[in-house]
């Protein structure tokens, strides 16, 4: 095989095209929590043959529409990168990245639904605690954590909503992508 040709293979450019057009989305008005994060996580980890790829190009997609949120929503938007509750988004990314990893060559409804779940779970616990922690209105103790919890616990539903509808959609998007091209037809691209 030439270099040329391994150069501009076209299954690393759709992925990072669906995961950027899914990062993207996130400029268009929806409820709090209702996102893409984790489902563009597990797709990278799912379908990138190269596990570097699979971790930067999510992460890459998320700062990009991050900045651009910045841009368009100004200061009070701007203020949240780089604090705490930004970088326990980011860890979401790479952890949920690494979960997506399991679902290689194995993905399935069934098996889709419980890596979301569990995605989305990782997210309620990361998030919330980081905001336990960087928050002035919770007291540094057991109690003030289970109110960060607590407090959190109305936007889970938007955070499982949001995974599952662009897992489906990614997912769902990919494989129809595959039996029309059957370039893209190797387990991971």
């Amino acid at each position: 095989m030439n270099r040329t040709a391994t150069a501009f293979a076209p299954g690393p450019l759709v992925l990072t095209g669906l995961i950027a057009a899914a990062a993207l989305s996130r400029l268009l008005p929806h409820p709090p929590n209702f996102s893409p994060v984790e489902a563009i996580a597990l797709f990278g980890g799912a379908y990138f043959a190269s596990r570097q790829l699979a971790l930067l190009v999510p992460l890459v997609a998320l700062l990009l529409s991050d900045l651009v949120l910045g841009a368009v929503l100004g200061a009070s938007y701007a203020g949240y990168i780089g604090g705490i509750s930004f970088w326990s988004v980011y860890a979401c990314i790479a952890l949920s990245t690494v979960l997506g990893f399991g679902l290689r060559g194995r993905v399935t409804g069934p098996r889709l639904l419980g890596f979301s779940l569990a995605g989305s779970v990782l997210f309620f616990v990361v998030t919330n605690f980081a905001a336990w922690l960087a928050s002035p209105f919770y007291p540094q103790t057991g109690a003030g954590l289970m109110a960060a919890f607590v407090a959190g616990i109305p936007f889970f539903k938007w955070t499982l909503l949001g995974t599952l509808a662009y897992a489906a959609l990614l997912f769902g998007g990919f494989a129809l992508l595959r039996r029309r091209l059957p370039v893209l037809a190797a387990q991971t691209v």
